[in-house]
């Protein structure tokens, strides 16, 4: 399978460090925002646990794809540790945020789909600090 890369052609000169930060960030909010969007969307035909784990699986792939392409294009992956990164991302981001569901829903009676949305979105940002570390240090490496 060929790849198309978005940047433009290599040079010796490494990248600049800032390069991975900065896409990993943009790749979160963008995948935050979808993530989001088919919560909300999925939110009034299933409940909370169901809508969390649709937009998870639907966004997971995707940005795991984008990550590989763009933001550490520069680096070599294995493909074994990248289905085993996707596989434990959709794990821990199911798992992390059904857990502060079942705590938002402990301590709101009847939480808005909105406020379940919020408090999701917050999740997913402390979690991608811990994902990009993964992702940087463990599954992309330079060598």
């Amino acid at each position: 399978m060929t790849t198309a890369q978005w940047s433009g052609p290599r040079t010796d000169r490494g990248l600049d460090v800032t390069h991975p930060v900065a896409w990993y960030v943009v790749a979160g909010v963008v995948t935050t925002g979808l993530q989001e969007l088919v919560f909300l969307a999925a939110r009034p035909l299933v409940d909370s646990f169901a809508a969390n784990v649709l937009a998870i699986g639907l966004t997971t792939i995707a940005n795991t794809e984008f990550h590989r392409r763009v933001t550490f294009a520069h680096m070599k992956a294995s493909v074994a540790k990248l289905h085993l990164q996707s596989a434990g991302t959709f794990a821990f981001y199911a798992s992390y945020g059904s857990l502060v569901l079942v705590l938002l829903h402990w301590l709101v009676s009847s939480p808005s789909a909105t406020l379940e949305a919020v408090v999701l979105a917050a999740t997913s940002a402390v979690g991608g600090i811990l994902r990009f570390v993964v992702l940087r240090w463990w599954v992309f490496t330079t060598g």
